[in-house]
């Protein structure tokens, strides 16, 4: 992680600094490749075929959406089922700002920059030519993930020949940028330098210090996040809210049972309301931070006796193993999980699917998927975490990750045949995706108003947290 502002020039991008090393060299699995060369219409008729509820015209459109706000992301899923055998992909949380690069083999022997490139050419560069920018230079704003970023970095040097500054954005740290009118600036040896564009990866609180309100064009927005991005508890909102408007059309985000605005001493009630056994988070947290699963007394007590940030929190319906998931209106489901290894054993996992929008509407961009640290078992283990949580990042100080690899599952020829998944599962994964990120991007835009200003009172109706409200840089 570099602690000062890079200078990053064409023609340096070199793959060995820009993927994990159990990617670099990696062969797609032949059943992915499939799925990302099939086109909407293939998509359409498929996911149409399978679920003659679904009007083709509808899912065109929502395919072909053009996305205001919410260029790119990354949704987390889970693959479940309920005892009658009802399989479908669960979204547990859409991110913007998604990491997934590093992780993708080669689609083709000549594809050196891998989907660094094709989210650059076909979504960041169509998106600065259509929007009348200040004058400046382009910049990547990160906060970790360094690895990825500097990939970014040296792949918009590269399509545009200009020079591009890679830019540490680290919260509570040095500053090495600032706002003026609504333009993002760069200090760098005395210099201030604008910016007409700046592709972000920042995650960790961003609204506290990038403005809600830019001119400086920001891939993704402050807003963004704040609208359901990095904010759990709006983003459920905004798929209760676009679940309404595409009720009559047979598509449906599927989620976890939640409870939202949940204050703390509320939550042992909410708990007991699932038998016991719930998933807590902290709606403002990612990276695996914040997010608290519940399957005893002793996860409740700990939970209940740490010190919070925030005023508010979500909880959510456990899938576990069918003897331990939580009972919610739709019923119970449970994890499918990974095909047994030679030892019987059977793993949690999720999907990550990152997409973008572009002129032809979503494409997806790269996938990979993370299993748990232990089995999963008939019988909850003491840690239930242990069992449940897939997230790789591991927090090692303020503004420091680390990586646990030894848990990733690329979509190679090894590991993919372990997750039991096939091309419809990967097709309703991502249509799962688009609708998340559809639903968040129109909850931005009902965050405006018509002058493009940032409605902040009916942010604060729609998430009345103090704490996080007292954070917000609005302009």
């Amino acid at each position: 992680m570099a602690s000062s502002v890079e200078i990053i020039t064409p023609n340096n991008f070199e793959q060995e600094s820009h993927f994990y090393p159990k990617a670099l060299n990696s062969q797609l699995h032949a059943m992915v490749g499939f799925f990302f060369n099939l086109d909407h219409e293939r998509i359409i008729k498929r996911y149409c075929h399978l679920n003659p509820q679904v009007d083709q015209s509808v899912l065109k459109e929502i395919l072909g959406y053009q996305s205001k706000h919410f260029h790119w992301g990354g949704a987390d899923l889970f693959y479940v089922t309920t005892e009658y055998g009802n399989r479908k992909m669960v979204i547990l949380e859409t991110n913007s700002c998604p990491s997934g690069q590093k992780s993708m083999p080669l689609r083709t022997d000549v594809d050196e920059y891998r989907g660094y490139r094709f989210l650059i050419e076909n979504s960041f560069l169509p998106k600065i030519k259509k929007k009348r920018l200040p004058k400046g230079a382009l910049a990547v704003i990160y906060d970790k993930n360094y690895m990825e970023n500097s990939g970014y970095a040296n792949t918009i040097a590269d399509l545009t020949g200009e020079t591009v500054y890679l830019v540490p954005c680290m919260n509570g740290e040095e500053k090495f940028y600032h706002f003026e009118d609504g333009v993002l600036y760069i200090d760098h040896q005395g210099e201030k330098i604008p910016i007409r564009a700046a592709f972000r990866y920042v995650t960790q609180k961003p609204w506290n210090r990038i403005p809600v309100e830019t001119k400086t064009f920001i891939y993704n927005s402050t807003l963004v996040c704040l609208a359901g991005g990095r904010n759990k508890l709006l983003a459920d909102k905004a798929y209760e809210f676009y679940n309404s408007e595409i009720m009559d059309t047979g598509l449906k985000i599927n989620t976890p049972e939640t409870i939202r605005d949940v204050s703390k001493v509320e939550i042992p009630l909410w708990v007991q309301r699932y038998g016991g056994n719930a998933v807590i988070k902290n709606p403002y947290s990612n990276a695996g931070q914040g997010v608290y699963t519940i399957t005893s007394e002793k996860e409740l007590n700990e939970f209940m006796e740490e010190e919070h940030e925030y005023d508010q929190f979500i909880v959510q319906s456990l899938i576990g193993h069918y003897n331990w998931s939580s009972h919610g209106s739709e019923g119970k489901f449970y994890h499918i999980g990974t095909v047994p290894n030679k030892k019987g054993n059977s793993y949690i996992s999720d999907l990550r699917m990152m997409l973008y929008s572009s002129p032809q509407g979503f494409i997806p961009c790269a996938i990979y998927s993370r299993k748990a640290l232990k089995p999963l078992q008939a019988e909850v283990s003491e840690s239930s975490w242990e069992v449940l949580g897939t997230n790789l990042s591991i927090k090692t100080g303020p503004n420091q990750w680390e990586s646990d690899t030894s848990r990733l599952m690329l979509m190679d020829r090894k590991d993919f045949n372990s997750l039991g998944i096939g091309t419809d599962d990967l097709i309703e994964a991502f249509i799962q995706s688009v609708l998340s990120i559809i639903a968040i991007d129109k909850m931005a835009e009902y965050l405006l108003n018509k002058k493009g200003n940032f409605r902040l009172k009916l942010f604060k109706s729609l998430d009345n947290d103090h704490s996080l409200v007292d954070e917000i840089l609005v302009r």
